[in-house]
This record gives C-alpha cells, sequence and structure tokens, in this order.
C-alpha cells in the first residue's frame, strides 16, 4: 500500500489495495449529541417544512411518541464534532480509508431505508461497512472506482432505526492525468457501455 497521500489526506493505493478491504467493518461509532428538538426545527425551517410532527409537542406525541426527526437528518446524528476540548480529529468515514489511486470524490448515490421514527432524546449509533469496489471505469469525470458501502444505524438500546446504502467514485481527473503525463491531450473518452456520473449505468 502506497504511503502518499492525496490532497484529501486519505491512503493511496492499488485496486487490489481495496479489493482486500471489501467486508471490512468499522467499530461502533456513538453520535457525540442526542437527537434534539432545536436542531429539527431548524432544518424544518430551513426546508420549510411544516408537518406537524416536527413544531407540534401534542400532536407528535400522540402520534408519534415524541417530536421526531425528518429523515434528511439522518447522517446529522453522527457527523462528529471537528473540535473537543484536549484536542484530537475526528475518524474519516470508511470511504475515507479505503486505498485506491485517484485525487478526486464525487458522492453518486446515498439511498436509505427507515425502520422505525427517530424521536429527540434518541442517542443513534453507526457501523459502517465496505461491501463493493469496482473495477477501474471511465467516465467523462474521469478514471476511477465506485465505492459502496453500508452504514447501519441503531439506537441507544439496540434497535435498528436505519440503513443507508452510499457509493462514491474516486477518480482521476483528465486535467490530473495530464499533469502527471499519464493523459490524452483532450478530454477522456467514455468506455463502451460506462454511463456519465449519475446513470443507472454507471458500472458500479
Amino acid at each position: 500500500m502506497g504511503t502518499e497521500s492525496t490532497g484529501y489526506d486519505v491512503p493511496v493505493g492499488t485496486y487490489e489495495d481495496a479489493k482486500a478491504m471489501v467486508g471490512t467493518t468499522t467499530p461502533v461509532r456513538f453520535g457525540d449529541i442526542a437527537v434534539n428538538v432545536p436542531m429539527i426545527r431548524h432544518y424544518a425551517a430551513m426546508v420549510r417544512d411544516a408537518n406537524a410532527a416536527y413544531w407540534d409537542d401534542d400532536f407528535a406525541e400522540r402520534h408519534w411518541g415524541g417530536v421526531v426527526a425528518p429523515p434528511g437528518m439522518l447522517m446529522t446524528w453522527l457527523v462528529p464534532l471537528e473540535w473537543k476540548p484536549g484536542g484530537g480529529r475526528p475518524i474519516p468515514l470508511l470511504t475515507a480509508r479505503v486505498p485506491l489511486p485517484g485525487d478526486t470524490f464525487i458522492n453518486v448515490s446515498n439511498d436509505a431505508e427507515h425502520f422505525v421514527p427517530i424521536r429527540a432524546g434518541d442517542h443513534l449509533n453507526v457501523v459502517e461497512e465496505l461491501v463493493d469496489v469496482s473495477e477501474a471505469k471511465r467516465t467523462s469525470l474521469g478514471t476511477g472506482h465506485f465505492v459502496t458501502t453500508v452504514s447501519t444505524y441503531r439506537r441507544q438500546d439496540g434497535e435498528l432505526v436505519a440503513r443507508t446504502t452510499n457509493v462514491l467514485f474516486r477518480f482521476s481527473s483528465p486535467e490530473a492525468e495530464r499533469r502527471r503525463g499519464r493523459g490524452p491531450s483532450g478530454p477522456a473518452p467514455k468506455a463502451p457501455g460506462v454511463g456519465d456520473i449519475g446513470d443507472s449505468g454507471a458500472g458500479r
């Protein structure tokens, strides 16, 4: 595995290095904060969502047992704090610990399944798993690999609340390849059958 780092301070390695990591799971990581009403209402205000389950305590208690968090806030509750007294840096997500070529990242998709309501007062934890790394694919953005992870979210009592599947594309842009003297002088052509990023046939 290479020791150099990209500009994102993530490991650089070969496709074989990355494939050897498939099946890796992270230790359980707990969120730094509990699900809370002020953040729920700030989010709902930002997106102008008038759902009474976010705004009306009595309604939420009757229907859900308490104020619930919007589905779009799922990852919010697990985002590590960038700074804490005493120092220390947050542990990067698993996708940022996969050794691969490529100096650029773009997130392709994030699909979520929600199983039970997430309520104010819940304290979530997550386990990430690396489930797939594609062979090198050439797209209109550059040549790289699709990295698929699955994150499983549980409540403090161990109940499964949600699961997400995330696909990230890590690639070398044509400009970066030209700077290294490895790429063509023009835009990278697409391989037959490989669509643009975001297409259903993106070659994952």
